[in-house]
């Protein structure tokens, strides 16, 4: 039964994502099934408020301060990234 049968319209529901977001999140989809059994998967929308924050904070670098870089190094556990 395709969304056509239905009579339902079959545009994407949800908001687009750029490509390199989108990119970032499969990469996070492939790593998370290697790594991350005991762990809930990110929704592509806590994913995308997840990266943005992380990819805020990094660009930061040295000027984080300690909660941001602790805030920093649990993004980055999450999202699995070094």
């Amino acid at each position: 039964m395709g969304a056509a049968f239905l009579g339902l319209d079959s545009r994407c529901y949800t908001a687009p994502v750029d490509p390199e977001t989108h990119k970032r999140f499969l990469d996070y989809r492939d790593r998370h099934g290697y790594f991350g059994g005991t762990t809930a998967l990110l929704t592509r929308e806590q994913f995308v408020a997840a990266d943005a924050e992380q990819r805020q904070l990094e660009a930061k670098g040295e000027e984080r301060d300690d909660e941001e870089e602790a805030r920093w190094v649990e993004l980055s556990k999450l999202l699995y990234r070094d």
